[in-house]
């Protein structure tokens, strides 16, 4: 057995029921992208409690652990640490009630409903392990906190701040994220994982008047609906059946009156490719398409396209996808399995591995109860069970905190315990 298990092992219960008191407290106080102060804070206060070298706010808020333990790989781990604007409806006792302000000064509720308190939880219990178990590695292990992952924001942000020669380039770079799936699983895939994700948001420009004297107007209303139906047809009919592709709309905004034709229109979208072919032709589609439906419509100005976000695609190392593989079927035996398809999630991990050039693997823990999940399973009702960025987004503490610390001091153990 990997010797940091064996350590974890050791540290029970005491050091479960305190990762259990930490995740419960990040629960209750959830932030939003890029104003994880308190998450900050806390997780750099306990690194240096464990003696790592903390710096902090890389990237805003980010943080970056250090500790050198002998000749060996340079290895980074990473966990996500912001919420979503979103209210909580799990009725848990230790359910978020936080409210902030969001980028446009607006009142939101705050809820981790993706589940990076547990990455951070993780995280934390990991760092705790291979602190005090030294005797166990041989290497350098530098860990990253990284804010605004929901925003796409975080993982440039850092990436921007580094600096030349301030933390050692690594030599792979580790992540996970808890999902639907029983607890107690861990999954993985090499090549393409996670989707690339676009979001756009398209102003469409026409001439307002009373809405009795239509032909006095360039409607954008119907520029916009138009649009929304002909940018359906961009995967029905322009992308493979074999490719798989998603785009859809979640935004129309036109108007503030019924007897009021506006004078402009906004389109916001998402979209999600599997391969950087079915990416740009999509991207360039939607230019098409809005542009021909504004010039059908004679409007007086082209669209405007402004990007909300944009993940590129996460695409797992072969070879070190299958150093972990190999890890967690010695770990986990027939509770770790490859994933049997790319998800249509998107993460900024990647721009890590991306920008540096350094091979990266990112892999999956399941939070669903084992028994509600094998149930819906056979009743096929899985789609059911409420995934991360549902109000009802709650994994099940244990064993998925159990199963995520085991898991990544696994993979960590394959490059930093090449003998275990």
């Amino acid at each position: 057995m990997n010797p940091l298990v064996q350590a974890l092992g050791a540290a029970k219960p005491a050091l479960m029921a305190e990762l259990e008191e930490l995740y419960k407290d990040l629960h209750r106080n959830p932030e939003l992208s890029m104003q994880e102060v308190r998450t900050a804070k806390i997780v750099a206060d306990a690194m240096e409690v464990l003696g790592y070298q903390v710096t902090r706010n890389v990237g805003v808020t980010g943080v970056v652990c250090l500790m050198k333990n002998g000749a060996g790989p340079t290895v980074m781990l990473r966990a996500d640490m912001d919420a979503l604007p979103m209210a909580e409806n799990t009725g848990l006792p230790y359910a978020s009630t936080v409210t902030a302000r969001d980028p446009d000064g607006i009142e939101v509720g705050v809820a981790h409903s993706c589940g990076h308190d547990m990455h951070v939880t993780w995280m934390v219990g990991a760092a705790r392990v291979l602190a005090t178990n030294r005797a166990a590695w041989s290497g350098t292990l530098m860990i990253a906190f990284q804010p605004g992952e929901e925003t796409a924001e975080g993982a440039t942000s850092m990436v921007r701040d580094w600096g030349d020669g301030l933390f050692p380039k690594p030599d792979i770079i580790l992540g996970q994220h808890v999902m639907v799936g029983a607890a107690g699983t861990v999954s993985y895939r090499p090549g393409v994982t996670l989707s690339a994700g676009d979001s756009l948001k398209i102003r469409l420009f026409g001439r307002g008047s009373h809405g009795s004297q239509p032909q006095t107007s360039i409607d954008p209303v119907i520029m916009a609906a138009a649009t929304t139906l002909r940018l359906q047809t961009i995967v029905s009919r322009e992308i493979a059946p074999t490719e798989p592709a998603v785009l859809t709309i979640g935004s129309l905004q036109a108007g503030t009156k019924e007897n009021i034709i506006p004078d402009d229109a906004t389109i916001k979208l998402n979209m999600r490719t599997f391969s950087e072919d079915t990416r740009e032709y999509m991207l360039k589609s939607i230019r098409r398409i809005c542009c021909a439906e504004c010039e059908a419509s004679g409007a007086e100005r082209p669209p405007e396209f402004t990007t909300i976000n944009s993940y590129p695609l996460t695409e797992n190392d072969l070879v070190a996808t299958q150093k972990v593989a190999h890890a967690f079927g010695n770990q986990f035996g027939e509770n770790a399995s490859l994933a049997p398809s790319p998800a249509s999630a998107s993460e900024d991990f990647s721009i890590f591995g991306r920008t540096w050039g350094v091979p990266y693997v990112f892999w999956f823990v399941g939070g669903t109860n084992p028994e509600a999940y094998a149930k819906a399973k056979q009743e096929r009702t899985v789609n059911k069970i409420p995934s991360n960025h549902s109000p009802k987004f709650a994994p099940q503490i244990h064993p998925t905190l159990e199963t995520g610390l085991q898991a990544m001091l696994t993979a960590a153990g394959a490059w930093l315990c090449p003998a275990a």
